[in-house]
């Protein structure tokens, strides 16, 4: 089944760089570039988050469904969340305290003030311990971004148990079966996103809604998709004829319904946006486009053409391995552009056109040195503390030319 890790890591970067684009959307605007169609399609960017969510369920699921699955060990669950800590929080601690740094240091430059409500050493060891984003009405602050990784730190507490069902749904549940059950585990999250009090669907425990029911369905994905893969990994043809199609409708389905929703009176929140230099408040409602997503990465792992080769593509494979420290540092190197900016007075014309290549280039590079520098040594470093080998087994890795290679 490593066949499709690939294309799965390839959509990684996809999902980083859409939530980037997310946030980048006052410069684009600026620039005039926010044309038709692209400009419909950054409004719901934060789906790149709830993407991030199926495809964590379906990535966990297929690594550890026979490791965890069977039975309930208390030693194996701890190497599991010590591990998904190796993963995850070496650059959370990094960013979180240089996050803390660049409001002071954005305060020197423009002036302002640094009276912020979540700057408090309370607000600091929720962010330190990945609960700030608990609750039904979470507080965020520091390196804002990271309220995801709040709650995949929830999933990964929960999943020990969740695999346990997992399980037996994979020896006893039919594939028509897991259907219903996939339809099941997002029926929450679409009945929640039918609400018209939040844009973003962050209160009344909206971020809990959707990484419990889009990290379960992602994981119910991967066992739906497991039933259409002989023991020799090849697939049927007219299955895999049938996901590549799909693999190209979905996406084509997510850009439509971005634009409906962008157009939808109803649909529009009281005010377009927080601040001059906020993105657009998106669109009510389109948490429901999130099952167009996931049925995207199951589409995806069954097909062996088209969008899948070309996510499998070495610099999008590449782009996948630095999309969690892109993900991590982009918005404080935005914050800290933006300042600049303001200090240097350009705000418009050839130069903002050049500096906002600079803020592009800049996210990707940074990203870059954050996994080659942090990321990818302290995991090691966290691995080899308990015994595990450096890199996962069946994890494609990549080397700084570019050439991918499969590690055993």
């Amino acid at each position: 089944m490593t066949a499709f890790i690939r294309q799965l890591t390839g959509v990684r970067f996809i999902a980083a760089f859409w939530v980037l684009l997310y946030h980048f959307q006052a410069p684009l605007d600026r620039l005039g570039l926010l044309i038709p169609v692209f400009s419909d399609l950054l409004r719901v960017g934060r789906l790149g988050v709830d993407l991030f969510f199926a495809l964590s369920g379906f990535i966990l699921t297929y690594t550890y469904l026979t490791k965890l699955g069977p039975r309930l060990a208390v030693k194996a669950a701890a190497i599991f969340w010590w591990l998904r800590l190796a993963r995850i929080w070496p650059v959370h601690f990094v960013m979180l305290n240089v996050a803390g740094l660049a409001v002071v240091a954005q305060s020197k430059v423009t002036g302002s003030s640094l009276d912020r409500d979540w700057l408090n050493p309370v607000d600091y060891l929720k962010n330190l311990f990945l609960v700030q984003e608990w609750g039904p009405n979470p507080q965020r602050g520091w390196n804002f971004v990271s309220w995801s990784l709040s709650m995949e730190w929830l999933a990964y507490l929960l999943f020990p148990l969740l695999v346990l069902a997992l399980w037996q749904f994979h020896k006893r549940v039919p594939t028509w079966g897991l259907v219903v059950l996939w339809w099941v585990s997002l029926a929450p999250l679409l009945l929640y996103g039918l609400g018209r009090t939040d844009s973003y669907y962050t209160d009344n425990w909206g971020s809990t809604y959707r990484i419990l029911t889009e990290f379960t369905a992602g994981a119910i994905t991967y066992l739906i998709v497991a039933r259409f893969v002989g023991s020799d990994g090849q697939i049927r043809p007219r299955v895999e004829r049938l996901a590549t199609t799909l693999s190209v409708v979905m996406p084509v389905i997510v850009v439509a319904g971005s634009v409906l929703l962008s157009r939808l009176p109803s649909a529009q929140p009281t005010v377009s946006t927080l601040s001059a230099d906020a993105e657009p408040l998106p669109p009510f409602w389109h948490l429901e486009l999130v099952p167009f997503l996931v049925v995207w990465i199951g589409a995806l792992a069954l097909s062996r053409r088209g969008l899948s080769v070309w996510l499998s593509r070495d610099k999008l494979v590449l782009g996948g391995f630095i999309s969690y420290s892109l993900y991590m540092t982009h918005l404080v190197w935005y914050g800290l552009w933006r300042a600049g900016m303001k200090a240097v007075g350009i705000d418009g014309g050839v130069l903002y056109f050049g500096a906002f290549l600079v803020l592009v280039v800049g996210a990707i590079v940074i990203a870059y040195a954050m996994w080659r520098w942090v990321e990818e040594p302290a995991r090691e470093w966290m691995r080899g503390k308990i015994g595990a080998r450096p890199k996962p087994a069946g994890e494609e890795t990549i080397d700084p030319a570019g050439r991918g290679t499969a590690s055993a």
